[in-house]
């Protein structure tokens, strides 16, 4: 195919991260590029017109992976005429250096300033020369540019950027900057549009979202921002990350509570469960009030899954404070968690901290604690075993594997489930929702086959918004 313009948006790091790319994407099909891997792969030229990559700062070795990606692009460059674009919190970062580094980048954009990418491109391509810009506030709200998203079926749909936290081991407030919320009009006037569009699940996004209407004043303002989202009429799940202990209200876990499609699902940051290392972490919060929030929303919602992110090795951890963390994980039964061993992040208070862990212990304070939360998310799945399920079918996942001819999907408790379609049934699309019985709880995953020994398999409803209530054909 020729005469096609195309990109090639490649993305590291978190859900904002995620996000920001649907942005990239949809200005540069604005501006009129092709997305190089929607083309036949007879058709694909070598390299895309536009290559983005949108980078993270908060990731280990975010800066090897960086300058070792666009240093793979270098030899193409003399045979190709194509540009490179970095954009992200390294972006953010690192600003002229990008550029001092590795030369043959075209453009460095910022966290800031997303809807400049296609003039930066084109004065770039014009003046021969690389352009760099990076702002140091937001111009425009992400949400306000145009959107590509990867799935028909579900949609991020942004509630505010930024984070007024200062934890020692995070970078991310100065290259987001402070918090600055979209007004609750406009948020739900995106779902809505979403829900118009198909769209059956969404989740609301911010760097800490439960602290949404602190700039215009409302500290309750995310509790009722859930019970409106829950309000509009076809829209099947609502989800949120990820919340702050430290901001968290029980008003957040009654509106969970009392919204039916609001899901049953936290994530919810405990980072440590010393209150010692807490403290050093800037983390507003002590295990008690952790803890106390777990409990609370065990109490009102019980079949919730709570997952986390858990760092280990931080400056001056003892064997004390870990054993704290242990604590705590084993009270709170996480159905997963994120762990990190803590490295160093140059421009962070917590890398010029004394008492750096040695790297021997952290490894195997990290394997223990990996350990015991294998053992707690196995024995939370086997406790799933005989219960029905209802999965939102997948893009991506697809089957498990050929022997089985397994789909996947998510539970409304975001557990991932591996399910069976009987004989002769069609198989659902991405996007449609089933209930399946649950024969086997893995640790990182649930099995569903009881639908070829007799138990239930029902699609209860599709993306089209036609269900087929108790069928297990589709019909026509």
């Amino acid at each position: 195919m020729t005469g096609l313009k195309t990109y090639d948006v490649r993305t590291h790091g978190c859900q904002m991260n995620v996000h920001d790319s649907e942005r990239i994407a949809g200005l540069l099909e604005t501006a009129g590029y092709v997305d190089l891997a929607s083309l036949p792969r007879d058709d694909r030229p070598e390299v895309a017109d536009v290559v983005v990559f949108n980078t993270c700062a908060v990731r280990e070795n975010a800066d090897n992976k960086l300058y070792g990606n666009i240093g793979q692009l270098a030899p193409l460059k003399k045979d190709h005429d194509f540009q490179i674009a970095v954009g992200g919190c390294m972006a953010q970062k690192d600003r002229d250096t990008i550029v001092k580094r590795a030369p043959w980048v075209d453009v460095v954009f910022g966290t800031h300033n997303i809807g400049s990418l296609p003039a930066l491109l084109d004065r770039a391509r014009h003046n021969k020369a690389a352009e760099v810009e990076i702002l140091e506030s937001l111009e425009v709200f992400p949400s306000t540019l145009p959107t590509r998203r990867d799935s028909a079926y579900a949609g991020w749909v942004s509630i505010s950027v930024g984070c007024n936290n200062t934890c020692t081991f995070c970078i991310v407030p100065s290259l987001r900057g402070k918090e600055q919320d979209r007004r609750p009009g406009d948020i739900l006037a995106e779902v809505q549009a979403l829900v118009d569009q198909g769209v059956l699940e969404v989740t609301l996004l911010g760097q800490n979202v439960n602290s949404y209407g602190v700039e215009f004043g409302d500290r309750l303002a995310f509790g009722k921002l859930l019970r409106a989202t829950g309000e509009i009429d076809g829209l099947e799940r609502v989800r949120f990350t990820s919340p702050h202990p430290a901001a968290f209200t029980d008003d957040v876990i009654t509106a969970m509570a009392e919204t039916p499609n609001v899901m049953p699902s936290l994530h919810m940051p405990l980072q440590s469960g010393s209150d010692r290392v807490l403290r050093e972490m800037r983390r507003s919060y002590r295990s008690a009030k952790f803890l106390g929030i777990i409990d609370k929303v065990r109490e009102q919602i019980p079949d919730a899954a709570i997952t986390t992110d858990i760092i280990v090795g931080f400056p001056g951890e003892t064997d004390a404070d870990f054993e704290e963390t242990l604590r705590v994980v084993e009270h709170s039964r996480f159905s997963s968690a994120f762990m990190f061993q803590y490295s160093i992040r140059p421009g962070t208070p917590a890398a010029t901290m004394p008492d750096q862990v040695p790297k021997a212990v952290v490894q195997e304070r990290f394997e223990r604690l990996g350990a015991l939360q294998e053992e707690i998310s196995w024995a939370e799945n086997r406790a799933q075993e005989g219960r029905t399920l209802e999965v939102l079918v997948a893009t991506g996942e697809g089957r498990k594997d050929e022997a089985t001819a397994r789909l996947s999907g998510r539970a409304r408790d975001n557990r991932l489930v591996h399910f069976a379609v009987p004989n002769g049934a069609k198989q659902p699309r991405p996007g449609d929702i089933v209930e399946v019985d649950v024969t086997y709880g893995a640790p990182h995953h649930l099995i569903a086959d009881g639908a070829l020994t007799g138990g239930t398999y029902r699609v209860r409803a599709t993306r089209g918004g036609d269900a087929w209530a108790a069928s297990q054909e589709r019909p026509g």
